[in-house]
């Protein structure tokens, strides 16, 4: 069986374990590599990362590849660990490591299932600095070619998409200092002696605001332990203003329980199949938050279950939300800092965050099987509490904002639903916004930056157009449960669709794929041929993805497929 996967990233490299784990020596694997490295990917490369960035997961929620982390530190050169000011001796795996160093982890562990690979016999190659610039379905022949540089095209009986995060331009390079992404972080050297924007208070943004802040400062240990900021002398009117339309910080990373998400209390698969059977074909997003959620909860925080047991799902989002909204952002930080640091020292988690991750990594694979009705709820109240708790912002990133803000030089702004951005001509970009108190303001940043994460591309922005035009592929969407609300969703101005049978359906983002990772095109029919891991065009079916555990999870998925 000839096999490509098509980018050698983190997907790739989970993709290629599963196969080299398989047990199975007929595939001819080929990986193409947009670069010269295989295993970091975008997140862990220079594409992502300076030195100063830093992992939101420590080494014991990372899933197992071929050697541990820590083992692997032991065996990292003595130069490499200094530059990143780590101590091999004194290395756990319930810290946090630079990013730039995890890539290299990654692509030790690429090179290791290589190794595996030959010794058992499996036949691979690798092709570096190769950009696969289509990929066409070959029905007749039951095949797929995958075309290189516009030219060679290679022939194959499956192929695995796992081209990883797109950060789409729209005017950054037309419009001075006007960033559409922060990455790669390299172009944010900055000398900035003015404001700078920043839309979004996410990973994301706390990745631009490391960057800047040492272009323009420096950061400062006080003998009681506490972080202080100074402003350089070149930069005295450097600041930085976070726009966030929920007046929110990500929450900060805590001690879990189970480091993988991966709860015993939680619905088996075949729960969930048997409860879709018994509702018409759905799954509702009511019956997952009862029994993923709060029936765990039961058993280890009485006190915090009883006050929640008789709660809806909107009303436990508003009661949280109304809870955090409560305190300055800062103020907040400040008591969640000491909050996990109380957790991480005592390894107790905060049991109720924890299941909020748990959920959202539960509710990620049979999304596609809500109603439109249930994911509308979902992208109204749920996911916007779920982007901020489980962020798991790490320490010493919440070290840095509270020193920032202390020193004047970071501030957030609340700017609601109805805010928007418009390019400045001249440069950066001016944010137009009413405050909590119904003034209006326009204000000209002459740096902006939009952080609000990795955006859910559409359908049309699908990079191999001739899946496009064959209509291998076709937009996601989710049938509505009732008609009545169908029809009110598209008199709303919704994107709803009607369809022949007098269906009514919700476009969501990205394309339309099976519990198998597998495509379906335009007939609702399933690929035999071709699956995808490529988050960001998948992210209507799959609103959580949860990093390497997405990579992890979905790579079973698909080597089950592929071996039956």
């Amino acid at each position: 069986m000839r096999v490509a996967i098509i980018g050698g990233g983190p997907s790739g490299l989970f993709m290629f374990k599963r196969l080299v784990d398989s047990g199975e020596t007929n595939f001819i694997i080929t990986i193409f590599e947009r670069k010269n490295r295989l295993g970091e990917g975008m997140p862990y490369s220079s594409e992502g990362a300076n030195d100063e960035h830093i992992t939101n997961v420590s080494g014991n929620e990372i899933p197992m590849l071929v050697t541990s982390l820590a083992d692997w530190i032991r065996s990292v050169p003595k130069d490499t660990l200094d530059k990143f000011h780590i101590d091999a001796k004194r290395f756990n795996e319930y810290k946090v490591l630079p990013r730039l160093l995890f890539g290299q982890y990654l692509t030790a562990q690429f090179s290791l299932l290589q190794k595996q690979a030959r010794d058992t016999g499996i036949n691979f190659e690798v092709h570096y600095e190769s950009n696969v610039t289509d990929i066409i379905d070959w029905p007749e022949k039951e095949s797929v070619l995958v075309e290189i540089d516009h030219n060679e095209q290679v022939e194959f009986d499956q192929v695995i998409i796992c081209t990883g995060h797109n950060w789409p331009r729209k005017h950054e390079g037309k419009v001075p200092n006007y960033f559409d992404s922060p990455y790669p972080p390299v172009k944010l050297a900055l000398h900035a002696n003015h404001p700078v924007a920043i839309k979004g208070s996410s990973l994301t943004a706390v990745d631009a605001i490391r960057t800047l802040s040492r272009y323009n400062g420096s950061f400062e240990k006080k003998q009681d332990g506490r972080l202080s900021y100074r402003l350089h002398d070149q930069s005295p009117n450097f600041k930085l203003v976070l726009h966030t339309r929920n007046g929110m910080l990500p929450a900060v990373r805590f001690h879990l329980e189970d480091s993988h998400l991966s709860n015993k209390s939680l619905l088996s698969k075949e729960e969930i199949a048997a409860h879709i059977a018994a509702n018409n074909g759905f799954l509702s997003l009511d019956y997952i938050f009862e029994k993923d959620f709060k029936e765990p909860i039961k058993g280890k925080e009485r006190e915090f279950y009883e006050h929640i047991k008789d709660m809806s799902l909107e009303e436990f989002v508003m009661a949280m939300m109304e809870l955090r909204g409560r305190l300055d952002p800062f103020q907040l930080l400040k008591a969640e800092y000491t909050e996990a640091e109380k957790s991480i020292k005592r390894k107790e988690s905060v049991y109720w965050k924890e299941m909020l991750g748990v959920l959202s990594f539960a509710l990620n694979y049979p999304a596609k099987h809500l109603s439109a009705e249930d994911m509308q709820r979902l992208q109204k109240s749920l996911v916007p509490l779920i982007s901020i708790v489980i962020a798991y912002i790490p320490q010493s990133s919440s070290e840095e904002l509270l020193a920032l803000h202390q020193a004047g030089v970071l501030d957030l702004i609340p700017v609601g639903e109805d805010s928007k951005v418009e390019a400045a001509s001249e440069g950066g970009a001016i944010y137009y916004y009413t405050d909590e108190e119904g003034t209006e303001h326009s204000v000209h940043f002459n740096t902006y930056i939009d952080c609000v994460g990795q955006p859910h591309l559409a359908y049309e922005e699908f990079p191999f157009r001739s899946l496009l035009s064959g209509r291998t592929i076709s937009p996601a969407r989710l049938k509505f449960r009732s008609a009545e609300e169908g029809q009110k969703a598209l008199e709303e101005g919704k994107d709803v669709l009607l369809d022949q049978s007098g269906d009514y359906y919700l476009k969501v983002s990205g394309i339309t794929i099976n519990d198998h990772f597998q495509v379906v095109d335009a007939y609702g029919a399933f690929n035999e041929r071709i699956y995808i891991m490529a988050v960001p065009y998948i992210g209507g079916y799959n609103p959580d993805y949860s990093g390497l555990d997405f990579s992890e999870e979905a790579s079973a998925k698909i080597i089950k497929r592929l071996l039956t």
